[in-house]
């Protein structure tokens, strides 16, 4: 065989006919950034000497660290009244970790950010304008205002609702709901309707959203993807949702408890906050005893 009787293939851009529909190929879309640790951006140690209600603070959250089991009442301070150059410092220290809570019934308006370290919470409660009127750190593993214990009296409404035609499979949901929270006690591992698993038509998930309403407590878990907890009009009902890193819900379910798990620090966690905390801390006030 000679050289010149091999056929020659080309390939590459502009080698192939076009499609009648002008198409052209389709990429899967890249991930989004993670959210990641970083340290707090702090001034040099000379430049906060004297803020001395810093300190307190700082010295506060220590105690509070070293204190605090999850499981516990959390542990709560007013910093409401602090000077603006010691709070601006504490801002700096804590920084805003990956979990975010609001809460709004009534009048009451209410935001809670987690530090960069787990399980030392701001919680910043809203005037009508939307401005900061009281200033809490809380230690604990997850805020007391997100906390809501589910109602079995509350709940018992649930089993006199009725579906549309359309709707299949969301009633025998709702019995089974109702059971999860007559039957839940403090301490009780939340039980979960994987409803991502379910043979639930449009129809049965609009139901499941119309019925259980929406109640004041909403929780953002931000990492590789994002994690959206919900309260529902029900006391102790979740709606959990997780989503993947292009913002596609991979995870959607139901859980009753009082606070699902995935809002709250562990103590693994708190005991490594107390050890960075220390270490973060050491340089600035070392010289003040």
């Amino acid at each position: 065989m000679k050289l010149s009787d091999i056929p020659i293939t080309l390939s590459g851009p502009g080698s192939q006919p076009g499609e009648a529909d002008a198409a052209e190929p389709g990429f899967i879309p890249m991930p989004r950034e993670m959210s990641s640790y970083s340290a707090p951006d702090i001034p040099e140690p000379e430049t906060v000497q004297h803020l001395q209600g810093a300190k307190a603070v700082t010295d506060w959250i220590s105690q509070a660290l070293a204190d605090y089991r999850v499981g516990g009442d959390a542990l709560i301070a007013d910093i409401s009244s602090l000077d603006p150059d010691s709070r601006e410092l504490i801002n700096q220290i804590l920084g805003e970790g990956e979990v975010s809570l609001t809460y709004t019934e009534n009048d009451v308006r209410v935001r809670m950010q987690e530090a960069v370290l787990a399980g030392i919470w701001r919680t910043f409660y809203l005037d009508s304008d939307g401005h900061i009127s009281r200033d809490f750190i809380e230690i604990c593993d997850v805020p007391v205002l997100a906390r809501r214990a589910p109602d079995a009296d509350k709940v018992a409404k649930l089993l006199q609702q009725s579906a549309p035609e359309d709707v299949m499979n969301a009633m025998p949901l709702l019995s089974e709901l109702h059971e999860h929270v007559t039957t839940w006690k403090a301490g009780d591992t939340g039980r979960v309707i994987n409803l991502t698993l379910l043979p639930l038509s449009e129809g049965d998930i609009y139901f499941l959203g119309e019925t259980l309403g929406s109640g004041p407590v909403e929780t953002l878990s931000r990492g590789y993807g994002d994690c959206k907890i919900s309260s529902t009009a029900y006391p102790g009902i979740w709606w959990v949702r997780y989503t993947n890193s292009m913002g596609t819900l991979i995870l959607n379910t139901l859980e009753t408890t009082d606070i699902p798990s995935v809002a709250c620090a562990a103590q693994e966690d708190l005991d490594d906050s107390r050890m960075r905390f220390a270490e973060l801390l050491e340089p600035y006030w070392k010289e003040l005893g």
